[in-house]
């Protein structure tokens, strides 16, 4: 669907990007992440024909942004970071101009107004200026003006920029139902929206692709920059803490061992250690005692975490 092939781009002497590449199928939300200068917004604006590359190539649906920019633009819905909406228009008329600009052939434009209007919660303000909407209506507008055409993709630059909490769920919503039918590319600084939203996360720093996977496997791989794991485990015993303490801590690798809760015998325990992947051994461990396990996770640590440890020193 994507395919972006060793994206650079220059501003003078500046380079923003360093010879970038990744793939997007159909049909997957992805986000894109990374420090504000670190190359993402000029990402979405060279896959949307605003920028070109100094050098490279992206195929979007098997066309070459370079040699096929007015089809590429056909089959892309762009919405910026600050939308161009024209205050003084009612949201109707707003649509069928966006229609128009797109070229949306006269007899499929009831059907397609019908189904933005439906899809982006506009009923209840389509014939309102622009001008009186809240934040998250002209989100919602935006949007709507964005996919009017059909596009197979949906490029998104900071779409919850500026709303308040509410909003925010709204739109994310709204991706989601959206990313059903379109492969959605999305630029964000809020890392909760794509633990929430995203199927896969791409991170951009200083030019650079750092990291590219799900948000799930950037928690469990990149959560801590040196190779220690946390890990929780329920067990039922009569031995006393300090006992189960000072037997976890000759398990190789175990440093630390934090005991959360006990009650009739069943202790919660946290265990922390310098393995990368300690739980085998720990189940061999407990395996050789006459302890009961019920439960053994490992903690994964959360997006803003991994963002954090995989950028840091470098914004």
């Amino acid at each position: 669907m994507i395919s972006v092939k060793n994206l650079t781009k220059y501003y003078g002497d500046f380079q923003a990007l360093k010879g970038i590449s990744f793939e997007i199928k159909s049909g997957e939300i992805v986000g894109i992440l990374g420090p504000n200068g670190a190359g993402k917004s000029t990402t979405l604006r060279i896959l949307t024909c605003y920028f070109n590359p100094t050098s490279g190539d992206a195929i979007i649906e098997g066309k070459s942004i370079l040699d096929e920019e007015n089809n590429v633009k056909k089959i892309i819905g762009y919405l910026p970071e600050s939308a161009p909406l024209y205050n003084d228009m009612c949201v109707f008329d707003y649509l069928v101009y966006m229609a128009d600009i797109q070229e949306l052939e006269r007899s499929k434009l009831n059907e397609r107004l019908h189904y933005v209007v439906n899809v982006c919660g506009l009923k209840e303000v389509i014939s309102k200026p622009i001008g009186e909407l809240s934040k998250g209506y002209k989100q919602r507008v935006g949007l709507a003006g964005a996919i009017i055409h059909d596009p197979k993709i949906l490029i998104l630059d900071e779409p919850t920029n500026g709303l308040d909490p509410n909003q925010i769920v709204e739109i994310r919503e709204l991706i989601k139902e959206l990313g059903k039918e379109k492969t959605v590319l999305v630029s964000t600084h809020i890392l909760s929206e794509v633990e929430a939203t995203c199927s896969r996360a791409i991170i951009i720093n200083k030019g650079n692709i750092i990291a590219d996977d799900t948000p799930e496997n950037l928690s469990l791989n990149f959560g801590n920059n040196d190779k220690s794991s946390t890990i929780k485990i329920s067990i039922k015993t009569n031995d006393n803490i300090e006992s189960v303490k000072e037997k976890l801590l000759n398990v190789s690798d175990i440093y630390k061992v934090e005991i959360e809760d006990n009650f009739n015998n069943i202790k919660e325990l946290t265990i922390y250690s310098n393995s990368e992947e300690p739980r085998d051994e720990i189940y061999r461990f407990i395996k050789s005692t006459d302890w009961i396990i019920y439960e053994m996770t490992r903690v994964k640590e959360n997006l803003e975490t991994v963002f954090h440890t995989l950028t840091k020193g470098d914004e």
